[in-house]
């Protein structure tokens, strides 16, 4: 599937009902595009299934909860849903983005609870989220912008507005000819990707920051059970900046990353080492077993 995404053939799950892909709109006035009011998932559906699928709208839920945002949905219809839009769009291997936000309604400022919440369910045909750098690894510029604390934003939702910061870091990160960039987050501690989690590797030993700021990724806690489950030890730690030089390995996971070797942060550099690489194919099996 190619062409600007408003504009492809298709259908999309929206609001109970299966609609053409053209005919998926909302009002100018809905809350969301001015409040950014909105949570959302990204998963991929390998063989026919998608990967955790229960977890991500279980996810999806709290996320809702935690925005104060009630979506009148169960992990059941969600599911329902998400293999509705599949089925009708012909696709066993997808990315799948389901949205909840607040629609359009009686309130138009920043107070929204008279306002529905609606939901959307769509998906694409989506290969490699940085293209051949699963085998040459990722360079990351590191961004200017710090992850918020969690004492001014609700730190553990994915919410559509924690990404405002991702969309600017990744452009700037593009411009110097990088695949993505590293946040620190509030206290100056290591962070995370724009739109995926980060590991190390120093003699042996796996190191991944704590999500206790950021998002605590399904695929990140996949990737970690995957690891014990290998006796390899992992530590989830603050990371500070003066330890990137010191590593010897890095990968980045994430629905849409999947695990993605990195090859440079800033003016640090990591090989694509053993582990990495194991890591990588194991899980590329898993997925898609």
């Amino acid at each position: 599937m190619a062409g600007a995404y408003d504009d492809r053939d298709g259908v999309i799950w929206m609001d109970g009902q299966l609609v053409p892909w053209r005919d998926a709109k909302v009002h100018v006035l809905t809350h969301a595009l001015h409040y950014a009011s909105s949570v959302f998932e990204g998963e991929r559906c390998y063989n026919g299934k998608i990967f955790k699928g229960v977890e991500h709208s279980e996810r999806l839920l709290r996320s809702g909860e935690l925005l104060d945002m009630a979506i009148p949905y169960t992990v059941e219809e969600i599911e329902k849903a998400k293999y509705a839009m599949l089925e009708a769009n012909g696709w066993s291997d997808a990315y799948v983005r389901v949205v909840a936000f607040r629609g359009a309604g009686e309130d138009m400022g920043v107070s929204s609870s008279r306002n529905p919440v609606r939901m959307a369910v769509s998906g694409w045909e989506w290969g490699a989220y940085y293209g051949d750098a699963k085998t040459k690894g990722a360079k990351l510029d590191i961004a200017k912008w710090k992850r918020p604390s969690p004492e001014t934003i609700p730190t553990a939702a994915k919410a559509a507005g924690l990404y405002m910061i991702c969309t600017m870091s990744k452009h700037a990160a593009e411009a110097k000819g990088c695949s993505d960039a590293m946040f620190f987050d509030y206290r100056g501690y290591v962070a995370e990707a724009t739109g995926a989690n980060v590991f190390f590797v120093k003699d042996g030993e796996v190191h991944t920051p704590d999500p206790d700021c950021i998002l605590n990724g399904i695929t990140r806690q996949t990737v970690i059970g995957m690891l014990r489950e290998r006796q390899v030890v992992v530590h989830e730690r603050h990371i500070q900046p003066e330890e990137l030089e010191g590593f010897q390995q890095c990968w980045l996971t994430g629905t849409a990353a999947e695990v993605t070797p990195v090859g440079q942060i800033g003016d640090y550099n990591f090989e694509v080492g053993s582990l990495t690489r194991d890591i990588a194919d194991a899980y590329e099996k898993m997925v898609r077993a």
